[in-house]
């Protein structure tokens, strides 16, 4: 029996596609305030299209950055569930602009892939999530669940006001679970549901070993240089494996379990291939070695490192200062603040004699999240993956950080369900960035499925699962 919703929605392809073309056409940068007009544009055309799908209140709701898009259905009841369903119309820069193929917001179909910038991350899988709600709204007149949509403007830029734009409305923001079109899939070929992501931290250092740049002629032996120094301070990070040498950096990190090691050898992966593919020496690590660096270890980066001349030709100059910049990925019982603290302990600690330190933390920093596997949105969502592609869902983590889960859990004391049908080798932040067009079948199927599976659900079943 053919569903009625899923057959509008793939018989209306070409208009999802046309419309997709007016979406990313919006040169909706959040970083650059040279594009204020397009992320303008942007809030126009979402508020337009919510509006046409027939939800309420559409309006713009801001905390002090660039506004969200905000609307609701709120039709299936008090004793259903609310769903806050998330995705973002900003994007990242198109630079380098002469790396394109084609031009970067107008959208261009080849060798069955879409490309413009945003296609991918988030705009094609936030469209999608759309046009299925709106969807069961044309066809049936009601959606399974209330569902409130948030349709943020500084993902790209590290959700800066999110946190303060949830708690300035949380009665209008109050939900039961987030179900987001952003966060990509891991790969095409393998069904997934990512449950868990890394947190994150960064800072910049600055050493200073003289009052100014010293001619290496004069003072080359009797005047310290403080590249040279600095590049000492940062071999004392690691070891020569690259484990992490910090005192107190993993506090609260819980070994990983034998059942967490026998969950990630199950998982098909060319580490061979990998390796390969990114151009570095063969690693030899098995699956789950590689796995659980990836998803279940901290990291501890050097950024980048500068200072002295840089620019063309030579000068022959003892640096009186040196910068680097660190950031760090986190795993489940990190607090961040915490772990910068620890961070800059060791750096002064380590400090080279005669030289001064200074320590910046550049941003807040966010935990990262772990979704119960029981969660009843989870569940729904594998089985509609399942439904749709005849293989049980593999559950996985992302090494990467989306600071959504970490607010929303944070603020509105609710958990995360990433559904999102971009592809984490579609090129997003990148030039030529793309997006499969099979993804639009599969992802109208799949978002059909899970709203049918969710039909008959109580707000009791998701309690358990709110803080707060």
């Amino acid at each position: 029996m053919t569903d009625a919703v899923l057959a509008q929605l793939l018989g209306d392809r070409a208009g999802f596609v046309a419309r997709l073309g007016e979406l990313v056409a919006c040169r909706s940068v959040s970083t650059d305030p040279a594009y204020a007009e397009g992320m303008a544009a942007a809030r126009a055309w979402w508020r337009g299209r919510l509006a046409a799908m027939g939800f309420k209140d559409v309006e713009e709701i801001g905390a002090g950055g660039h506004p969200a898009v905000t609307a609701h259905w709120h039709g299936a009841g008090p004793d259903a569930p609310t769903l806050l369903v998330y995705g973002h119309y900003d994007v990242q820069p198109p630079d380098p602009v002469d790396a394109w193929t084609s031009p970067p917001f107008g959208l261009t179909a080849r060798n069955g892939r879409l490309h413009a910038r945003g296609v991918s991350d988030d705009k094609g899988p936030s469209l999608l999530a759309m046009e299925v709600l709106g969807a069961y709204l044309a066809a049936e007149g009601r959606l399974p669940v209330n569902v409130t949509i948030l349709l943020e403007g500084e993902e790209e830029i590290g959700s800066r006001t999110m946190a303060a734009l949830l708690s300035s409305h949380r009665d209008r923001f109050a939900a039961d679970a987030v179900l987001s079109a952003d966060g990509a899939r891991w790969r095409a070929d393998l069904p997934t549901m990512t449950i868990g992501t890394r947190g994150n931290m960064a800072m910049e250092i600055t050493l200073r070993t003289a009052a100014k740049d010293l001619h290496s002629g004069r003072y080359g032996g009797v005047a310290p240089n403080a590249l040279h120094a600095m590049a000492r301070l940062l071999s004392t990070l690691h070891d020569e494996d690259g484990t992490i040498l910090v005192e107190g950096f993993a506090d609260g990190v819980p070994p990983v379990t034998e059942a967490e090691r026998a969950a990630l050898t199950a998982i098909p992966y060319d580490v061979a291939a990998h390796d390969a593919s990114i151009g570095i020496a063969p690693s030899g690590r098995s699956n789950a070695e590689f796995l659980e660096r990836l998803w279940l270890k901290p990291t501890l980066d050097v950024n980048g490192m500068w200072g002295g001349y840089t620019g063309a030709g030579g000068k022959t100059v003892i640096p009186a200062e040196a910068h680097a910049k660190l950031s760090m990925r986190l795993v489940p019982g990190q607090v961040p603040g915490r772990v910068a603290e620890a961070v800059a302990a060791h750096l002064r600690r380590h400090c080279p004699k005669g030289a001064t330190l200074e320590v910046m933390p550049t941003r807040d920093g966010t935990v990262a999240t772990l979704l119960e596997g029981d969660h009843p949105l989870l569940v729904a969502a594998e089985n509609a993956l399942a439904a749709t592609t005849g293989t049980k869902p593999l559950r996985v983590r992302m090494g990467a950080t989306l600071p959504l889960t970490d607010i929303v859990r944070r603020v509105l004391g609710i958990g995360t369900v990433m559904f999102s049908f971009a592809t984490a080798d579609e090129d997003f932040h990148a030039p030529n960035e793309n997006w499969r067009e099979s993804a639009i079948a599969e992802g109208f199927a799949a978002w059909v499925a899970l709203l049918r599976g969710l039909e008959g659900s109580r707000r009791a079943d998701f309690a358990p699962y709110r803080a707060g």
